[in-house]
């Protein structure tokens, strides 16, 4: 198994929630959070007053996937996130040694 992290940009949640629904990955979390990266931030102007803007706006997917798919949903998400600008975001993929359903006690692939 394997959890695979992807930060992505706000407005490309849908697309990639539709993408991996139409390949059949029901289960994640998101989580809304700030970060920058090579973009560093940005200024902005407020009531006349400039000020930089260095954490980002960014959304956080979770899933925890058999390790035959993790390929599969990479590129499906990569497809569906990429705008082709600065701050399309990261995705991180780490091991899983267990995963256990509280309701009913399935372990390992079972419990995904």
């Amino acid at each position: 198994m394997k959890k695979i992290e992807a930060i992505i940009q706000p407005f490309k949640l849908e697309d990639v929630k539709e993408a991996l629904k139409a390949i059949g990955v029901d289960g994640m979390t998101i989580t809304e959070v700030r970060g920058h990266g090579r973009q560093k931030g940005h200024k902005e102007v407020y009531r006349g007053q400039e000020y930089q803007v260095d954490l980002l706006p960014k959304v956080k997917l979770e899933l925890i996937v058999d390790s035959a798919r993790v390929e599969e949903i990479l590129q499906t998400i990569c497809k569906a996130a990429r705008s082709g600008k600065i701050g399309d975001g990261k995705i991180f993929v780490l091991p899983v040694e267990e995963a256990i359903r509280i309701r009913n006690d399935d372990r390992g692939e079972a419990a995904l």
